[in-house]
């Protein structure tokens, strides 16, 4: 009997010091199996619970959890150590049922680990698996539960002088259903620019250890009171939310976007903006494509295309988007682009092409737009323009005393390119009843100034937009003025700034009809 007992205590002693070198040996080969990769171990201990080694050996270890804490862990692709390290591990501890080291599936309840960098080769490039067919699905363990807090996930790029693209994951919690299926997560994002917390639940997995980046990924996510104000020009706070599902190197997001203070820093006047789209991220370069996104800005609709790329001689990303607008509140995009109250109201139908390069500077300073715009209805409110459209109005009519003609609506048409702060306008029409105007000119944002030259065209003959003994004397030269179909026609300029335009004959025209 004693004999027995002494036999018991030396098998339960030897296994409670085997038990180290096993878990070691266990957690390599799991790593190796589940990411079909080397593994580095820096160091591992095993801290058991205050219990007899005979207890242990005669419950099996069944209901004894061990806990298991380990460092410095690197997972390298096989045999490669000409790229980053799959994943690298600071710190990780878990726990296991000592009784289940022994089943042919060995289950985890929990792992925690902390500072875990991710690191994904560019597509085409990731190491070639082909040859090693003992990777295995049947890894032998279930993790049941994973909770990992600051860490990183890195995607490089082709071109290695290119910076990676990063993204920071504060905390990600993972928890498996079963061998070889996607686990559900709960994560907590820290979003750097704009700063924010993004949170986010879904299914990530299961792991594709050929190519990392194509290991899908699906959820929700809601992004709050992020600040726009750290990028150059524009400014407010936006709230987010929306789906996605893809991979780790495609992504498609379906989602909406409000920013109820939206505003250009260089007019400061706010005006909601909202948002709903659909894009295409690709993890590979950072590339953002814009599928058709329907947005409202104050209250008037708009849809977009286009795309936030890098291009390969630029050092960030640039913005090309293509803008329609089919029917505009005119005041809306006054309210955003200018200083100031409003000076005209309005339809707008616009059409545009938006082109910014990587934003280092004003926006304004960067912008680039080719587009043509149509205003419907337009009118001037301020008193000063509006009084002198009145007027041309009337005289175009031949009734330069009827005070009936009053706050006449407008229409103006065109195209437009801007670069460098100059707006340059070619075929510029304008129109009042009675009166047309064709321009070709620019307008200076910096500056506020207009330099306009063209025709002014009236249905009146020249003698018809004056009264009294005016009208009688200049009844003689209305041949003269009479071209192009037109009553009276005239070669003006517009100069001064926009609060206050300065109309009159262009003088470096020949007199009436410039030729």
């Amino acid at each position: 009997m004693a004999t027995g007992f002494i036999g018991l205590f030396i098998a339960a002693y030897t296994l409670a010091h085997r038990i180290d070198p096993y878990i070691r040996e266990q957690a390599i080969l799991y790593l190796q199996r589940r990411f079909d990769s080397d593994v580095e171990l820096a160091s591992l201990r095993v801290r058991l619970p205050n219990t007899s080694p005979l207890k242990l050996l005669l419950n099996k270890g069944r209901g004894t959890l061990v806990r298991v804490e380990g460092e410095g862990v690197l997972l390298r692709h096989k045999g490669r150590r000409d790229v980053p390290p799959m994943f690298i591990m600071k710190k990780f501890t878990c726990a296991v049922d000592l009784g289940t080291l022994f089943d042919t599936t060995k289950t985890v309840r929990s792992v925690a680990i902390t500072g875990m960098e991710i690191n994904i080769p560019p597509k085409g490039e990731r190491p070639d698996f082909n040859d090693h067919h003992d990777s295995g699905t049947e890894t032998g363990v279930i993790v049941q539960d994973v909770i990992i807090t600051d860490s990183v996930l890195s995607i490089f790029p082709k071109d290695g002088k290119k910076v990676p693209l990063r993204f920071d994951l504060h905390r990600i919690q993972l928890k498996s259903v079963g061998k070889n299926v996607a686990m559900d997560y709960d994560a907590e994002l820290t979003n750097a620019k704009p700063s924010g917390e993004i949170l986010s639940k879904g299914q990530f997995g299961p792991w594709a250890a050929e190519e990392p980046g194509d290991t899908p990924l699906a959820g929700q996510y809601k992004f709050n009171n992020a600040d726009l104000g750290v990028f150059s020009g524009i400014a407010g706070i936006l709230d987010s939310t929306g789906k996605f599902n893809g991979t780790l190197s495609a992504i498609e997001v379906e989602g909406e976007a409000f920013v109820r203070d939206f505003r250009l820093k260089m007019s400061g006047n706010r005006v909601p903006l909202r948002t709903q789209f659909q894009v295409l991220v690709d993890g590979t370069n950072g590339n953002t494509v814009l599928k058709p996104v329907r947005g409202t800005l104050g209250t008037t609709k708009f849809t977009t295309s286009g795309g936030i790329i890098k291009r390969e001689t630029d050092a960030s990303r640039g913005i090309s988007l293509d803008v329609m607008m089919p029917k505009g509140n005119l005041g809306d995009l006054l309210r955003l682009s200018m200083k100031g109250s409003p000076f005209m109201e309005g339809q707008i139908f616009l059409k545009t092409k938006i082109d910014i390069p990587p934003l280092i500077g004003e926006v304004r300073e960067k912008l680039v737009l080719d587009g043509q715009f149509e205003l419907f209805n337009a009118k001037f409110l301020r008193t000063k323009i509006q009084d002198r459209i009145d007027e041309l109005s009337r005289r175009g009519q031949g009734q330069p005393k009827n005070k009936e003609i009053d706050e006449v609506v407008s229409g103006m048409a065109g195209t437009f390119h801007l670069q460098n702060k100059l707006i340059m306008f070619n075929a510029l029409s304008f129109a009042v009843p009675g009166a047309g105007v064709d321009l070709n000119g620019s307008y200076d944002l910096d500056k506020e100034t207009l330099d306009f030259h063209g025709a002014l065209k009236l249905q009146a003959k020249v003698s018809q937009t004056m009264s009294g003994w005016k009208r009688w004397v200049l009844k003689p030269i209305d041949p003269f003025f009479s071209k192009q179909g037109a009553g009276t026609f005239l070669r003006i300029k517009v100069e001064g700034t926009a609060k206050e335009p300065k109309f009159g004959l262009d003088r470096g025209k020949q007199q009436p009809d410039g030729g």
